[in-house]
């Protein structure tokens, strides 16, 4: 019933329009004199101007959308070139303009819709270009353009959706994060320093004389039988940079800022040189290997791009439930913004296997550390954990004295 009277709306105004002209006609045929044919040949010009704008069809219009870069990350200024391009130069008074698109561009805009008014006249082609100031993380699609014009009376307003799809992926921002691999030789402390070196205990490559501090299990006996020297074995020192970050995507206020500083440590450990691996839990559990190189780091931020805090269960439930894949020599970041101790007890079954295990306590600005929190830090120091809470702004320091307590 509705789309039949939307159907015959337009119809009785025309109707109407066609009784209006033969009504000021008949009028000046009757009555005759100068007035009345003034009236009627006044009228005549915007009758005639609507009953056109009836008929042209919107359709004519061609649509082309450009970006004036390929990619963009959060924060940055986005500027768009409508333009609009037709065959017939018919003249149109007014035409209001909107850029369909996905309401998730606005999220940080001032305005809600892409929408200006413009006067076409009779030209051929016509440009808009309107600017979102900070471009929110995510995938944004434009769909089409919506046309919207009538006549000078609003007798006739007519309205035209054109296609027209794009997609526009909007990368997470990143700061510069002063990244020091975690250093941890066996059975010693963990501290920051510019090598990560393991020293592997299965594999001897020479002997040299005791030093104190030496393990009893590293003398080389058989030396010492010979020679009645107490000797020391010399094991081959490997460097890796094997990072692992588990991303959980539980809803949180500090959930972008969470994004920000995953994006920042991948960029970070890459341009060290380093491998990094990501694992993102959330409704959906995705799973990046341990690599290195910029198109590694392109696949993570692109799925970081368009990653959501879609998560229905806590961190820690879900690594109860699931393990995690990864080198036994890697370092295991966990990236949060809640933590508890059931959270504490499920990532320490990973301080066993692990060279060494952070969780980067992820705070929005305005936000304090609790003593609830300072209380959890002791708790995972115990266990061979390390909780580091990392502020909104301030994440360059992340890594800065990182040590086993």
């Amino acid at each position: 019933m509705k789309n039949k009277l939307q159907i015959l709306k337009p119809i009785g105004k025309l109707l109407l329009l066609l009784l209006l002209i033969a009504i000021t006609f008949t009028y000046a045929m009757f009555q005759g004199g100068f007035v009345s044919w003034f009236l009627f040949y006044s009228f005549i010009p915007f009758a005639l101007y609507s009953l056109f704008v009836f008929f042209y069809p919107l359709s004519d219009f061609y649509v082309e959308r450009r970006f004036e870069s390929l990619e963009y990350k959060a924060g940055d200024e986005l500027k768009v070139t409508l333009t609009l391009r037709r065959k017939v130069p018919f003249p149109l008074f007014y035409m209001v303009l909107e850029d369909v698109v996905t309401e998730s561009l606005f999220r940080q805009s001032a305005f809600q819709k892409a929408k200006s008014m413009i006067y076409p006249g009779f030209r051929r082609e016509v440009k808009l270009s309107y600017f979102i100031d900070e471009l929110p993380r995510g995938e944004h699609l434009y769909s089409a353009v919506r046309l919207k014009t009538g006549d000078f009376f609003g007798v006739f307003e007519k309205e035209a959706v054109i296609e027209c799809k794009d997609q526009l992926l909007v990368y997470p921002s990143f700061v510069e994060v002063q990244y020091r691999p975690l250093e941890n030789r066996y059975d010693q402390g963990m501290t920051s320093s510019n090598v990560k070196i393991q020293k592997d205990t299965t594999m001897a490559t020479g002997v040299r004389s005791y030093q104190p501090g030496d393990r009893f299990s590293w003398i080389h006996w058989k030396s010492f039988a010979r020679t009645n020297e107490l000797m020391t074995k010399e094991f081959e020192e490997r460097q890796s940079h094997d990072v692992l970050i588990v991303l959980d995507r539980e809803y949180s206020a500090a959930f972008e800022p969470m994004v920000t500083f995953t994006a920042s440590v991948i960029r970070s450990i890459i341009k060290k040189g380093a491998q990094v691996g990501l694992v993102s839990i959330g409704e959906d559990h995705q799973s990046f290997p341990i690599r290195g190189g910029e198109e590694h780091q392109g696949q993570l931020f692109y799925h970081l791009a368009k990653v959501q805090p879609d998560s229905r269960f806590a961190l820690g439930k879900v690594l109860q439930g699931e393990g995690l894949n990864y080198s036994q020599s890697a370092a295991v970041f966990f990236v949060t913004a809640e933590v508890s101790k059931k959270m504490i007890m499920s990532v320490n079954n990973y301080t066993k296997r692990s060279s060494s295990v952070v969780i980067f306590l992820v705070k929005a600005k305005g936000e304090s550390y609790t003593d609830e929190e300072k209380a959890l830090k002791a708790y995972a120091a115990s266990r061979g954990i390390w909780l580091k809470a990392c502020y909104d702004g301030d994440f360059s320091s992340a890594f800065a004295e990182v040590k086993r307590a």
